[in-house]
């Protein structure tokens, strides 16, 4: 029996890297097809379409993993708790490559013609720098369990939701002149870079529940005090 443990908690480690790498994956196909979105790159923009499924891949193997060990090990308490919420940060993590695609299938649709007016320029690259570093600043939570992430991210998309609220801002300017088919796209693209760092943000709160066994937003003073001073291990209820 402690054998079998012991196989079971390396199968639980493994899960964990996968969605690490899932994170740098997804912050990876951001990237390019931000690239690929200023560059009206089409070479970048159908690389980052086609490597897409190699995130629908991983993902698809960590799911696979976490319920088989579901159902082989009958696991319970914490180690119940990892496995369904690796379930749901996987499939967070796996959106967020999805938005990447999104982002260059419009840079792809759009190709030779640029997407974003010249004055949106600098918002985007702020906002593409911000949710990268989120998605990948959540690896590095799920990797150390680190409870004070969800607000770390949370400040962060902050950051996300102003920039957001400047491309309408701009967009609704009586002087801004782009022309209608800017306007779509631009309303698109930042809803899409919103909701890559959404996803961040919602696994890092899922972080919270693994360790503390209780949600974020309902995690007492007391409780978040003794799991971030390193007086506790990880719940075990």
């Amino acid at each position: 029996m402690p054998a079998l443990r012991g196989l079971f908690h390396e199968e639980l480690e493994l899960i964990s890297e996968q969605l690490v790498e899932l994170s740098k994956m997804s912050a990876r196909a951001l990237n390019r097809a931000t690239q690929a979105l200023f560059d009206a790159d089409l070479v970048l923009a159908e690389q980052v379409i086609s490597d897409d499924e190699e995130i629908d891949a991983v993902r698809r193997d960590l799911d696979n993993r976490a319920i088989d060990s579901l159902a082989r090990q009958q696991p319970v308490a914490t180690d119940l708790r990892q496995l369904v919420t690796t379930l749901r940060m996987s499939s967070d993590l796996e959106r967020s490559g999805d938005l990447a695609r999104h982002v260059a299938k419009l840079a792809r649709l759009r190709y030779p013609e640029p997407v974003l007016p010249e004055e949106l320029r600098l918002t985007f690259v702020e906002m593409a720098e911000v949710a990268e570093a989120m998605v990948l600043r959540a690896g590095e939570i799920i990797a150390s369990l680190d409870v004070n992430g969800a607000k770390e991210l949370q400040d962060r998309d902050d950051t996300i939701d102003r920039l957001h609220r400047d491309v309408f801002r701009i967009l609704l300017d009586p002087k801004f002149a782009g022309a209608t088919q800017l306007v779509i796209d631009s309303t698109l693209l930042s809803r899409y870079y919103e909701r890559f760092a959404d996803h961040a943000v919602s696994v890092a709160i899922r972080v919270v529940y693994l360790v503390t066994g209780v949600w974020h937003d309902e995690l007492d003073e007391a409780t978040y005090e003794r799991h971030t001073s390193g007086q506790v291990p990880r719940a075990e209820g």
